[in-house]
């Protein structure tokens, strides 16, 4: 009976392992090819990261949800960075998100950095932005947060807005969904609404929508990704803009 009860044991810590998996970090690699009507195409790479202070677990929440779902608090940092044909388009940015321990409260922070300049033209963007935001989760799978968001524009022009941000992960009809919403209002106009439905725990298509007055971005897009496995996802996007159309691919690994 002893043995009996060793081996249930055992099998039953096999069977919690093999439906249960965890990771502390995300690593990415993407390349967007973006198609401008008034001038040539553009070239763009980027990396990025994301660190988890605790492990992830990703029982019963899709892939792709599955930090939000566990509350994890994480520190990340991206680049995408474009210089040819006459034309520089970059990103760069660093944020934090916080969910303070026993609690329903939630702290973010970021600093970003866009710039686009294009040979011959009058086009030379450079805006830096810094927001933060305190939120509340009334429910599982709910965020709402308020927060405020500054920018700095080449020309000297500056200000800091208010911004709302909703995002709620739930089941509709036995599959999962992801909605987000979020909007800056002031001197500063920014809007970005995006969904994704899951057709099942690894794969989901989506779409959404950004629109910003201090870049001149109007662009809609539509998305798909796919868990390989536990570690490995593959993800593409196509955005349709005023003036342009980008089509971008991204691979990321956890561990």
């Amino acid at each position: 009976m002893k043995k009996l009860a060793i081996a249930s044991a055992l099998l039953s810590a096999l069977a919690v392992t093999g439906t249960a998996h965890a990771y502390q970090a995300e690593v990415g690699g993407s390349y967007t090819y973006s198609d401008w009507d008034d001038f040539d195409a553009t070239h763009s790479f980027g990396v990025d990261g994301k660190y988890y202070f605790n492990p992830v677990q990703t029982r019963n929440a899709p892939l792709a949800e599955a930090a939000f779902v566990n509350r994890a608090s994480n520190v990340s940092a991206k680049v995408n960075y474009a210089d040819n044909n006459g034309i520089k388009d970059s990103q760069y940015g660093v944020g934090v998100e916080y969910f303070v321990p026993n609690s329903d409260f939630y702290l973010s922070g970021n600093l970003g950095r866009n710039e686009l300049e294009v040979d011959n033209t009058s086009i030379d963007q450079k805006v830096t932005t810094y927001a933060a935001e305190v939120g509340y989760l009334p429910a599982p799978g709910l965020l709402l947060a308020l927060g405020v968001k500054g920018y700095d524009e080449k020309d000297g022009k500056d200000g800091a807005d208010p911004t709302v941000r909703a995002k709620y992960v739930t089941q509709v009809g036995g599959n999962d969904i992801n909605l987000e919403a979020y909007g800056a209002f002031g001197d500063l106009d920014e809007y970005r609404v995006k969904g994704d439905y899951y057709l099942d725990k690894t794969l989901s298509v989506g779409a959404d929508y950004y629109n910003n007055d201090l870049t001149n971005r109007d662009e809609w897009g539509i998305s798909a990704k796919k868990f390989l496995n536990q570690q490995v996802s593959l993800e593409g996007r196509v955005g349709f803009g005023d003036d342009y159309n980008t089509y971008g691919v991204r691979a990321a690994y956890r561990f």
